[in-house]
């Protein structure tokens, strides 16, 4: 196999309710800066309140949802693009009734997520 091609795997439930998730690119596959990750989140569910200390962009492929990001509220869906700064918090839930599919990219790997209070979330997947 190709060091530099890599199978797009479906993603698998996590502990985080609601939320599946796979690591499509980061670290293992040679990045330091850059990490893509593909999660499906469940009608209903959302992330919990967090940061990043670097860059995001997320990328509706399906669904419906809400980026909440300080006390603002921001519909989405499919077809449009979140673009995240680092060290803001925030959250997205799905408001729909079907999954929420999403792709994240991050200019980091592997990622760091915190929550609002500055304690460093523990991700249950590889990043």
């Amino acid at each position: 196999m190709s060091p530099y091609v890599h199978p797009q795997g479906h993603p698998e439930p996590t502990p985080i309710p609601g939320i599946a998730h796979a690591t499509w690119a980061g670290r293992a596959e040679g990045l330091s800066q850059l990490s893509v990750w593909r999660q499906t989140l469940a009608p209903g569910s959302g992330t919990p309140p967090h940061h990043h200390d670097c860059d995001e962009i997320v990328l509706c492929e399906a669904g419906a949802g809400e980026l909440r990001i300080g006390d603002e509220v921001h519909p989405f869906g499919a077809g449009q693009t979140l673009s995240l700064p680092g060290h803001r918090a925030h959250q997205i839930v799905n408001t729909g009734p079907v999954p929420l599919e999403i792709v994240g990219v991050f200019a980091q790997s592997p990622v760091r997520a915190y929550l609002p209070d500055g304690q460093l979330l523990a991700l249950p997947w590889r990043s």
